[in-house]
């Protein structure tokens, strides 16, 4: 029997009350956790959520969630059976130093506990990507901004998001070959080599598990001027093991303005999607920033 421990800290710009409303109304679950969800307060009471935004609980007699502790607004522990292993949630809320306009936030620490890990394969990172989905959402919601639950009913698993930007089409793609430009709205000392075959980095370097990591793409995979740039994805955590996969950015011209498309695939399972559709979603809106700033000096 091997435990699996999962613990993560994370800072909402919001009250603590206003978080654990989040946490714990039905409506607001609804609205960025679980397609469904029936919440009783109380100890032993019910605390279920399946539908097809929930990992393993497709309907509700797969879903068996309880609550073991409630305190609000401080403490929230629940269980959660997922793939057939129990586990339990701890959920702590503090008051967290104003921000800089003086207004209250919230630190959220949660832990995920397993007796027994769940067996498949990379159940860390499986638990982690559970957690980096949904506190990404909270954290859209509380924000009063879209959120981008994952569909775990869908046979294939891939990311889709786009934007409209008002600018014409090979202004648009200057902006995703242009190491200046990049360095604007998603790299740190961007290096592209324009042409297949040729270097393509953020220049992002970061530390995953005491491990470092240069993460983002590394190569041009495909370029049709003006149309389409595709790139290679290795493994964010940066195991070797791990296939690299694929971004793939297409431009359709609407008029005088630009249609971005950003695809990533293939993803080994949903869960793996993690918190990417909420990080294209913020780049694709320093994407329309950045080209459509441009225009006006």
């Amino acid at each position: 029997m091997t435990p699996l421990e999962h613990v993560f800290t994370e800072t909402f710009p919001a009250p603590r009350e206003r978080v654990f409303r989040a946490l714990t109304d039905e409506s607001e679950l609804c609205a960025w956790f679980a397609e469904h969800v029936e919440v009783q307060p109380q100890p032993g009471g019910e605390f279920r959520f399946w539908g097809r935004h929930t990992y393993c609980a497709p309907n509700r007699a797969s879903a068996g969630q309880k609550v073991v502790r409630i305190e609000p607004p401080t403490v929230l522990v629940f269980s959660w059976p997922i793939d057939g292993c129990a586990s339990e949630v701890t959920l702590e809320l503090a008051e967290g130093p104003q921000d800089a306009s003086g207004a209250p936030t919230t630190v959220l620490k949660g832990r995920h506990y397993f007796p027994e890990a769940p067996a498949v394969a990379r159940p860390l990172d499986l638990v982690d990507d559970l957690w980096r989905m949904a506190v990404s959402n909270l954290r859209a919601h509380l924000a009063g901004i879209a959120v981008c639950r994952a569909d775990f009913s869908h046979p294939v698993p891939h990311l889709r998001q786009s934007v409209l930007i008002d600018r014409p089409r090979d202004r648009v793609f200057d902006a995703l070959l242009d190491p200046a430009a990049l360095d604007q709205w998603i790299a740190t000392k961007a290096v592209v080599e324009p042409h297949v075959g040729g270097r393509y980095s953020y220049g992002w370097q970061y530390e995953v598990r005491g491990r470092q990591v240069e993460g983002g793409p590394t190569k041009i995979l495909e370029l049709v001027e003006d149309t389409c740039l595709v790139t290679d994805w290795p493994d964010w955590r940066g195991n070797p093991e791990m296939p690299s996969q694929r971004v793939m950015w297409l431009l359709e011209s609407i008029g005088p303005r630009t249609r971005v498309f950003v695809i990533q695939s293939p993803f080994e399972r949903t869960a793996d999607l993690s918190d990417y559709p909420q990080g294209w979603a913020h780049f694709l809106g320093r994407l329309k920033q950045h080209c459509e700033a441009a225009s006006s000096t």
